[in-house]
């Protein structure tokens, strides 16, 4: 493991000591949230590499997406090829938000959240993991993988 430099440490210790952000509203419907979040549009490739990402999103911990070329994916979660035909836009973004709106057991993580959550780094305590702007990133990419 490598140490940080002063450069990151900085940047670490400004997050740390910024307020809590405040995040879009946005409205449960039944199993879905149908608008996109501050009404921001999503960009496929974007959401791609926030899929792929292992360090920010980290999505192939727990799921396997059709990327051959990615090593190492999860199977906890469900396959994410052909999402888009079992989910709409709307499903997907929900459970991206906070899957324990529809399921308090789940192991998904909410990535759009700043309250109420344990084991976080002090860096990244009181923001989502995920901006509204990165979720809808993440769901345009999903919404595109219709084949199984």
């Amino acid at each position: 493991m490598r140490p940080y430099g002063i450069r990151t440490a900085l940047i670490l210790l400004a997050l740390a000591s910024a307020p809590a952000e405040a995040l879009e509203a946005y409205s449960v419907v039944g199993d879905a949230i149908p608008a996109p979040l501050g009404g921001k549009i999503g960009d496929l490739k974007r959401g791609r590499a926030l899929v792929l990402d292992r360090t920010q999103g980290n999505c192939l911990i727990c799921h396997h997406v059709p990327e051959p070329s990615e090593p190492f994916q999860g199977t906890i979660g469900p396959d994410l090829a052909g999402v888009a035909k079992r989910l709409d836009a709307g499903q997907l973004r929900l459970r991206l938000v906070d899957a324990s709106l529809l399921n308090p057991q789940t192991v998904m993580p909410p990535y759009f959240r700043n309250q109420g959550l344990r084991d976080v780094a002090p860096a990244f305590r009181d923001r989502p993991a995920l901006t509204a702007q990165e979720i809808e990133d993440v769901v345009t990419y999903l919404a595109s993988l219709r084949t199984p």
